[in-house]
């Protein structure tokens, strides 16, 4: 992997929380491996975001929480 395909900029996404339109900015890599266990999940990505947005700690940004589902949705994949 180049670093280009390594250290992205993150992406500005539109999505819907709860029913209302907001935006936020996730790399590529984690947005692909997001919808790649939302559609495992057969679930949709805006229903998976909001029930992340409701479970998250106020301290965590909304990007920051769906980035640690995926590491975790991740791991346990391998353990």
């Amino acid at each position: 992997m180049t670093f280009e395909q390594i250290y992205q900029r993150p992406k500005k996404r539109s999505i819907l929380i709860n029913g209302h339109s907001t935006s936020i900015s996730l790399e590529d890599n984690f947005w692909y491996a997001f919808c790649e266990k939302a559609a495992i999940d057969n679930i949709s990505i805006n229903r998976l975001i909001t029930e992340i947005d409701l479970q998250r700690d106020d301290k965590c940004s909304l990007a920051g929480a769906i980035r640690l589902y995926v590491l975790r949705s991740k791991n346990s994949q391998k353990s």
